[in-house]
């Protein structure tokens, strides 16, 4: 039975935002102020790199048009690569989902451990042990079966929603401190290019998830017409969120306290609302990241399953277990992988530089697909029709992103040598794995 198209322009559009708002922007645009040096170069990084960002989620609009296929991302690679690259790069994929979750735990405990912990517990530390135990009691919760995780989730969607309702209210209210404005005169002779570049590596983190409109090509309604209007109008709402929330930033907190925080949200929030406002915003983003963490709990098993299906790791990695329909292994091995990459990385920039390395590389590897998708149907004589998006200013939108992506990939290379040699080990160990378990799966 094939897929019937369903999502309309308003549904993709909300989809796309939704991909891309994460929890980074609530920790990103300190790290991301640090490397700019001067507020010129912080928000020409958050122009650029919006709209590197829609030429990526365009390119990836039409791959996923020419190949609507359900069951994800990772299935373009075997498609047009020969199947041990596309086993190094899904391989890859596997490993960076969960040091992208570890990154937000790290987040979360961030903002929550000045509420409940005592200062002693202040530190690196003590945002390791919070992330940790929060990672676990959600594991708790999931391997006891999908249900369990499904009504953990909605409890803590519900939570989440109604925190940011409350929060919303209170900025009908008078604010409980005067906003504070202490502006950056920049650094004498400095390198615009060099930091921009730098720069460029937590921003592209925050906006990464466009990505995945590559697995709605085969659920949007007239898709030539709907997809570069949703596009634009869900990267056009993100980067108008993502520019208003750092001009508050920089407006309310000054520049200069923006590259020493780490807890911006709940610093903006504290500014105008004093120490409940600071409180409230802290356990609102806790509750988004427990919430996040939950879903990549549940979802990462399940696309190993897909991938056993084809046979791209080994059967265990499919294994149910038939009273609770939880993939035990499958479920262990990626937290496993959560804890492994926060002892192996610890803070959330390492982290940031180590997931943008190789996504940089499957993003480039991806978005590299469009010209083999051109190439076989300019061979197989197919013409343009309204079921087929077709980017314009082909093939120079492609190009440009993937520049800028090898770009930040070398930036990440200069800046932490470290991070992208953990990348390059993983990438590269893919190779001979691949010929293992090729063996083992066929046997």
């Amino acid at each position: 039975m094939s897929i019937k198209p369903k999502l309309g322009l308003f549904d993709l559009t909300m989809i796309i935002v939704s991909l891309v708002i994460g929890i980074g922007i609530f920790r990103s645009p300190a790290i991301v102020a640090q490397k700019a040096g001067t507020p010129a170069v912080f928000f020409t990084a958050w122009i650029l790199g919006g709209f590197i960002s829609i030429c990526g989620a365009l390119t990836f609009a039409e791959i996923g048009s020419r190949f609507p296929t359900a069951g994800g991302f990772y299935r373009i690679f075997s498609y047009c690569y020969h199947p041990a690259y596309a086993f190094m790069l899904n391989w890859s994929l596997v490993i960076i989902n969960a040091a992208s979750a570890v990154g937000v735990a790290i987040v979360g405990a961030g903002y929550i451990n000045p509420v409940l912990l005592p200062l002693a517990y202040q530190n690196d530390t003590g945002i390791k042990l919070t992330a940790v135990a929060a990672i676990l009691i959600l594991y708790g919760l999931n391997f006891m079966g999908i249900k369990m995780g499904a009504r953990t989730q909605n409890i803590l969607s519900l939570i989440k929603i109604a925190m940011l309702i409350v929060f919303c209210c209170a900025l009908f209210g008078p604010p409980h401190a005067s906003p504070v404005s202490v502006l950056s005169d920049g650094q004498g002779g400095f390198d615009f290019i060099k930091a921009l570049g730098v720069s460029l590596i937590s921003v592209f983190f925050t906006y990464g998830g466009y990505q995945n409109t590559i697995n709605f090509g085969a659920d949007i309604r007239q898709p030539a017409r709907n997809m570069p209007k949703a596009i634009f109008a869900g990267m056009g709402i993100v980067i108008i969120l993502y520019l208003a929330i750092n001009f508050a930033y920089y407006s309310v907190l000054g520049f200069e306290t923006v590259q020493h925080s780490k807890l911006l949200a709940a610093e903006l929030a504290g500014s105008f609302f004093g120490p409940v406002g600071y409180t409230l915003a802290s356990l609102a983003i806790f509750i988004s990241v427990l919430g996040f963490i939950n879903t990549s709990l549940m979802s990462n098993p399940r696309i190993y399953y897909a991938m056993a299906e084809d046979h791209i790791l080994p059967p265990v990695f499919k294994k149910l277990n038939e009273r609770t329909m939880t993939q035990e292994f499958g479920l262990s091995f990626f937290v496993a992988l959560m804890l492994i990459s926060l002892v192996l990385l610890g803070t959330f920039e390492k982290i940031v530089n180590y997931v943008m390395f190789i996504d940089s590389l499957s993003l480039v590897s991806a978005a590299a697909t469009i010209f083999v998708f051109r190439r076989r149907a300019k061979a197989d004589g197919a013409t343009a029709n309204n079921e087929i998006f077709q980017l314009r200013f082909y093939p120079w939108v492609p190009l440009l992103f993937m520049l800028v992506l090898l770009i930040v990939m070398f930036n990440v290379l200069v800046s932490d040598t470290q991070s992208a040699l953990y990348g390059c080990i993983i990438f590269l160990a893919g190779y001979p794995l691949y010929w293992i378990l090729r063996k083992v799966v066929s046997q």
